[in-house]
């Protein structure tokens, strides 16, 4: 006990030391060590309302990391290590362990002259102005230590004046085609008058009015020949706003153009083989023999027309339908320059394109992470064929193999969280980057996004040593397409999966026959089925502050197999090859949104809702499709499968009671805070809801039934803290979740019930974020 007290004071003395090191020690004198902002006041006059995004670019001017940040630009870190290093290791030399320690944990101060607050305060008026927000005051002030005045934060103080608003928008004359071009689209301009001034308001319509121009033949123009005069003397708190084209534009962005010849040119990455061309009715093609290029692919991906008027939407979708065939490693759309142009009024289009390596081998090693809480190596072995029918068809075949056990603690009734399985897989899978008319129509609005045809054909062997032996088989044929940018949907009009356990261990055994209901949802059978997927998401493939994603997902199995049995006679309950087949509907909506506040400050939010019934040719829906929760992507307060259904606990002797744990309904709702810690390290505090509940009542699991006297008792309430490092290709998360109400009789009375606080700890390690 005296060695145990001796380490705890000695520990304890040395951090008092560290503590006291002094942080300015080689800080010239006239020099100040920054410590971040002590505080930021925005105030607007009564009554004013300042713009969000004139607010956040302010606030992340002024958001200057000081050393050692923990909550940047306020906080920071009791530990300064790399400025406690600068201050004392300062190495005589540049070898040794002293100087390789320097070069390692040294970080040099930020100084209140390198934040340069003055310089800050002139960009803020820029800002403020640049959004309406004329003559704003901005000043700060140097609050130093009191122990040491060679330390201070900065406090800021910014007062925001009523924003001018547009009063009178004046066009250039329509007296030339591009004026008149001009005047044609004002209807669609996003400026209007009474609206807020603001500079990148104006910069997007000048960027409105290029492009559209630029989509109807004046190729070479440019947004710089767009200017404005702002005329603010007229009217108080008002901008008389005129649009000018600058003077001295070349002639060449004044002139409409048209689609001369087309040609394309087709590289071998290698460079050999024998060149011949093709004449197509609007494109000349150049290749080298042998090619593997159906004749229709490049009529049909290629959209420019001889004769029509040059369009930039057309060049950029040319472009993007042969990047997305995924047969060549480049493409490049070139245009005759203005000084080879033979017609005048004619851009001759040369498209450059060079096929990649058409087959390729993968190994990949990995760590998988699971919704449901397994983790553990994988290895897969692929072969890909990028071009297997010379239309950018996709074939890929993969052996994988995985070992993986459960993470997580805090099991409420003893049981044990570590559950080792393996499984070995081979998975195939047919890609076409089109829609394949089937089950689904060409749809027109398609060919403006990507759009596949996927068929894929699997097996997989699932060992789970103490309890049984499973092997599945599945194929599918689905279509991926978009609709609009936010649009995206997912049809997989047949889908049909045969699972057969293969063996079994006594105590599997024993639990399937004291619950009945979970044995048929164990059953060999076939599981045919037909889903759709809508998804609808604000931020398709651009950056933003504020994205909400909402999914919709409905399936159906079974009925169109039901009706064809019948039509043969089959009652009662049904078989197809001597198996029994799955008959059921599902479907959940999940809702995502993520606002950032600033830099690397994110709320993240979901809200899942789901529901299944069996009817038919089935009692219960198979195992594999009903809902459970819990764990490292759920309610990270709990193990997985430790949750429901509704008040339901397994006997705490019953190791095998985590398969009862599962149900018909499920609602989930989450809240997590993300913020940056130090450099790829970031940090992240959450609260988890939710529970699972069973639609039908089952003898077996009382207190699973949904019931809307008991449905808040019946949520489950867990909270807690975590990290993650992004190392840039995948992000590794650790998540300590603690619990708060437990659905379950703990033998607590209120609604903190959990035993003791040890006992409400679960830890959780994953790969990724967990919504």
């Amino acid at each position: 006990m005296k060695k145990v007290f001796r380490n705890v004071f000695t520990a304890a003395f040395l951090l008092l030391i560290l503590i006291g090191c002094s942080t300015t020690k080689r800080i010239a004198d006239d020099e100040v060590l920054y410590t971040g902002v002590k505080k930021m006041e925005i105030i607007p006059d009564s009554g004013v309302k300042i713009a969000d995004a004139a607010a956040s670019d302010v606030r992340s001017t002024l958001s200057v990391a000081p050393n050692n940040p923990l909550f940047s630009p306020y906080i920071r870190t009791p530990f300064p290590i790399g400025l406690w290093v600068w201050n004392y290791m300062e190495p005589k030399r540049e070898k040794g362990v002293k100087h390789w320690i320097y070069e390692k944990l040294a970080k040099e101060p930020v100084l209140v002259s390198t934040v340069q607050p003055e310089l800050r305060m002139r960009v803020v008026k820029d800002i403020l102005g640049n959004n309406g927000y004329f003559g704003a005051k901005a000043d700060y002030e140097l609050i130093y230590n009191k122990r040491n005045p060679k330390k201070a934060r900065i406090k800021y103080r910014i007062e925001v004046p009523e924003a001018y608003t547009l009063d009178t928008i004046e066009l250039p004359a329509p007296t030339t085609p591009v004026t008149r071009f001009i005047d044609s689209i004002n209807s669609s301009s996003i400026l209007q008058k009474g609206d807020r001034y603001c500079l990148d308001s104006l910069s997007f319509e000048r960027n409105r009015i290029t492009t559209a121009l630029r989509n109807n033949g004046y190729f070479y123009f440019r947004p710089e020949y767009i200017e404005y005069l702002a005329d603010t003397t007229l009217s108080p708190g008002k901008v008389a706003l005129r649009m000018t084209l600058k003077k001295g534009i070349p002639a060449q962005a004044l002139k409409l153009y048209y689609v001369g010849d087309v040609t394309v040119r087709l590289n071998r990455a290698t460079g050999d083989g024998t060149p011949d061309t093709i004449r197509y009715p609007r494109m000349t093609v150049a290749y080298y023999k042998p090619i593997r290029l159906k004749k229709w692919v490049l009529p049909k991906n290629i959209t420019f027309k001889p004769g029509e008027i040059y369009s930039i939407a057309t060049q950029n979708e040319t472009q993007s339908n042969l990047g997305r065939l995924g047969i060549f490693r480049t493409v490049a759309v070139e245009v005759t320059p203005l000084d080879s142009l033979i017609r005048k009024d004619s851009l001759d289009v040369m498209i450059q394109a060079t096929f990649d390596v058409p087959l390729e081998a993968t190994i990949e090693a990995n760590v998988s992470s699971k919704s449901n809480s397994y983790i553990g190596p994988g290895l897969i072995f692929g072969i890909n064929h990028n071009n297997v029918f010379g239309g950018g068809e996709k074939l890929s075949v993969k052996l994988n193999g995985s070992y993986e056990w459960q993470t997580g603690g805090g099991s409420q009734h003893g049981k044990a969280s570590l559950f080792n399985s393996y499984e070995v897989g081979l998975n195939s899978s047919l890609t076409y980057p089109r829609i394949v008319p089937g089950f689904l129509p060409q749809l027109p609005r398609t060919r403006k996004y990507p759009a596949y045809t996927r068929f894929q054909l699997g097996a997989n062997l699932m060992n789970r040593p103490h309890y049984f032996r499973m092997v599945s088989f599945n194929g599918s044929m689905s279509y991926d397409y978009r609709t609009s940018l936010r649009a995206g949907h997912s049809v997989t009009p047949f889908k049909l999966v045969y699972t057969k356990l293969l063996n079994t261990t006594e105590s599997f055994d024993k639990t399937m026959e004291e619950n009945p209901a979970i044995a048929l949802s164990f059953r060999d059978q076939f599981i045919p089925s037909s889903s759709y997927t809508y998804t609808y998401d604000t931020s398709y493939g651009r950056e933003v502050d504020n994205r909400f994603i909402w999914q919709f997902m409905g399936m159906s199995a079974g009925n169109i197999l039901s009706g064809i049995t019948s039509l043969f006679g089959q009652h009662g309950e049904k078989h197809i090859f001597g198996s029994s087949f799955s008959q059921f509907v599902k479907g959940s909506a999940e809702m995502k949104y993520y606002h950032r506040f600033r830099a690397e400050h994110w709320l993240a939010t979901r809200l899942f809702i789901g529901a299944e019934h069996a009817y038919g040719n089935s009692k219960e829906v198979p195992y594999s499709e009903q809902f459970y929760i819990g764990g490292a992507n759920s309610i990270r307060a709990f193990t997985i499968r430790s949750l429901g259904p509704g008040s339901y606990i397994p006997a705490k002797d019953d190791v095998d009671g985590y398969f009862d744990q599962t149900g018909t309904f499920k609602l989930e709702a989450n809240i997590e805070y993300r913020f940056p810690i130090w450099g790829d390290l970031h940090g992240a505090a959450f609260v988890d809801a939710g529970n699972i509940w069973l639609l039908k009542k089952d003898p077996k699991r009382p207190g699973g039934e949904l019931d809307r006297k008991t449905f808040l008792k019946d949520i489950a309430l867990g909270t807690g803290i975590g990290l993650r490092y992004d190392i840039g290709v995948l992000v590794l998360r650790g998540d300590l979740g603690i619990g708060i109400h437990a659905p379950y009789d703990t033998g607590k009375k209120g609604y903190y019930n959990m035993t003791s606080f040890k006992n409400s700890l679960a830890f959780h390690l994953a790969i990724g974020y967990p919504f």
